[in-house]
């Protein structure tokens, strides 16, 4: 497995793969490695002559300064995992070796940056489309992978290589998640034990909720679903959309020929995890 640290090791060394006609399939992550990233690995491992792992901290799409600070980061212990599943490149460049100037660019996201995830967090897209934009210029993959858990995201990453005419595919990955229901996430980490208790009522609130759509409305289901968290003292239910799955509209009512999906955020101590459930 090879490990670099500046772009032009890393486009000199793809150019001759180009040239050689092998597909290259990239896996973006922000470090701090779990299942869900590795079932990503093993899935472009499949799909692609070459797999391309990238770990950056990306400081343009924190809005919370302490947030980025408090992100967890386990490079040689995500190393090691990568070389375990044989990724043939992990790229890993500083902040300076990719903000080397101010990024000035904004994204025209048609909307789909200001609801959600984009209400609560303001420029956290625009941070997340300078940072894949410029992979995506770097790496050329044929294919992207991306977990389906930051679902916002990947709705908004196929909107932006729609923008830049990118002849890519982008793969949405399945949520990987705990015995008990948690989805994977880096940010799991930062629970403490009684919050890591806890924080499985999330995904139970989801099922639960999907299960309320033959008896409530759209609107009497996410009634329901705030009223469950008021009665958590601990958790704090930030939104729950119910939206469909291309423009992020939220739903008024149960069409069969829409594909639905309840989206939601929540505090638990000092952390934030986000989930979501297809509603078909």
């Amino acid at each position: 497995m090879i490990v670099y640290r500046t772009k032009t090791d890393l486009t000199g060394h793809l150019l001759t793969l180009q040239n050689e006609g092998k597909t290259i399939g990239l896996v973006p992550t922000m470090g701090a490695l779990h299942q869900g990233h590795m079932s990503l690995v093993e899935k472009a491992r499949t799909e692609n002559n070459f797999v391309v792992v990238t770990i950056f901290v990306n400081p343009t799409q924190f809005n919370d300064q302490s947030d980025l600070d408090h992100y967890p980061r386990t490079l040689d212990q995500d190393l090691e995992l990568l070389r375990q599943l044989e990724a043939d490149l992990v790229f890993v460049p500083s902040v300076k070796e990719m903000y080397p100037e101010e990024d000035m660019q904004i994204f025209d996201l048609g909307g789909l940056d200001k609801v959600m995830e984009g209400k609560h967090r303001q420029g956290h897209f625009n941070g997340v489309a300078q940072i894949v934009s410029k992979l995506f210029l770097l790496v050329h993959p044929h294919r992207a992978y991306f977990g389906q858990k930051d679902f916002q995201q990947l709705v908004i990453i196929r909107r932006l290589v729609e923008m830049m005419e990118l002849d890519l595919t982008i793969v949405p990955c399945p949520i990987v998640r705990e015995k008990d229901g948690l989805a994977m996430s880096s940010r799991n980490t930062m629970l403490n034990k009684e919050e890591r208790k806890l924080a499985p009522f999330i995904y139970e609130t989801l099922v639960k909720a999907r299960g309320k759509m033959e008896t409530l409305n759209p609107s009497q289901v996410k009634e329901w679903v705030i009223l469950q968290f008021k009665k958590q003292s601990d958790l704090y239910l930030e939104y729950f959309e119910i939206v469909e799955d291309k423009g992020l509209m939220s739903i008024d009512e149960w069409d069969k020929e829409m594909n639905k999906v309840a989206c939601l955020a929540v505090l638990l101590g000092e952390v934030r995890l986000i989930d979501n459930l297809n509603f078909d």
